[in-house]
């Protein structure tokens, strides 16, 4: 009875290998799901970087716009006040 048992406990190497096969793709599916998630993460702050960038771009032109009208301005007064005296 006791070789019964040993023989019933014992797995063939076809077996274990076959069961740690499926182990490993497992884990490997678990570790290609993790990259995609953060790729994911990765693209949508790519994006929001993208977009803050832009919108800071379009803040400094309207800024400059503002600035050079302001010296356009003061040139012109300058000008005024030189025809004055």
């Amino acid at each position: 009875m006791d070789n019964r048992q040993n023989n019933q406990n014992y797995e063939s190497p076809e077996v274990f290998a076959a069961k740690l096969a499926l182990i490993g793709t497992a884990i490997s599916t678990l570790g290609d799901g993790i990259q995609t998630v953060a790729a994911g993460i990765a693209l949508q702050q790519l994006e929001i970087s993208n977009n803050q960038g832009s919108s800071n771009q379009d803040n400094q032109s309207k800024q400059l716009e503002q600035l050079q009208k302001q010296v356009e301005q003061l040139t012109k007064q300058i000008s005024n006040l030189e025809r004055k005296k």
